[in-house]
């Protein structure tokens, strides 16, 4: 696993810091535990999106200064070349060791004051059934590229092919994954309001 993987923990650790807030007062306006920012911060557990989303609101900045450092305010193009050159980030519900059911190339990471966040996504096969599902502001969009996966919405499940797509407001618990024994290829495009 890249050490770019700990970057969005050094971030968050480095934000909260210059903006002298503890890490008990993002805990609180983010309705997070302590004990979990802080095991976001040193790259113990990574996060599945809603958590991020909550700990950029409780700092006051939009998710994708996680992701990146640049501020180009023109139209950002991202070639295919580069995707595969650059580096993923991964998001999970569950402990570090878990990072590898979905690895997320992010497709805007230059473009400054953003409120869309596009993604391309490698998901991974996944034979687990119970899923920790998360909520947040916001809406998403998932098309398939090829492959498969599924996706739990609330109370009812989805299972998407190639070729087809969903749209959703993330504030309904949800969680996305691969469909048992199939890998999928995805473009997500997540909306959050700042």
């Amino acid at each position: 696993m890249s050490d770019f993987h700990s970057i969005v923990g050094h971030k968050i650790k480095g934000i909260r810091e210059s903006k002298n807030i503890s890490i008990e007062e993002v805990a609180e306006r983010s309705g997070l535990s302590a004990e979990q920012v802080m095991s976001i911060e040193n790259d113990e557990h990574l996060p599945s999106l809603g958590p991020l989303i909550k700990i950029a609101r409780a700092l006051g900045v939009r998710l994708g200064t996680f992701l990146d450092d640049n501020d180009d305010l023109g139209p950002v193009v991202c070639r295919a070349e580069e995707r595969e050159r650059d580096h993923s980030i991964s998001f999970s519900n569950g402990a570090a060791a878990a990072r590898k059911n979905m690895e997320y190339f992010s497709l805007a990471k230059q473009k400054s004051g953003r409120h869309m966040e596009p993604f391309f996504i490698d998901v991974a096969p996944c034979e687990e059934k119970d899923f920790v599902s998360s909520a947040h502001e916001g809406e998403e969009f998932i098309y398939v590229m090829e492959g498969e996966i599924g996706i739990d919405y609330g109370k009812e499940k989805y299972t998407l092919k190639e070729g087809d797509s969903i749209y959703y407001d993330s504030i309904v618990k949800h969680h996305v994954h691969g469909a048992p024994g199939k890998s999928a290829k995805i473009l997500a495009v997540v909306y959050i309001p700042f």
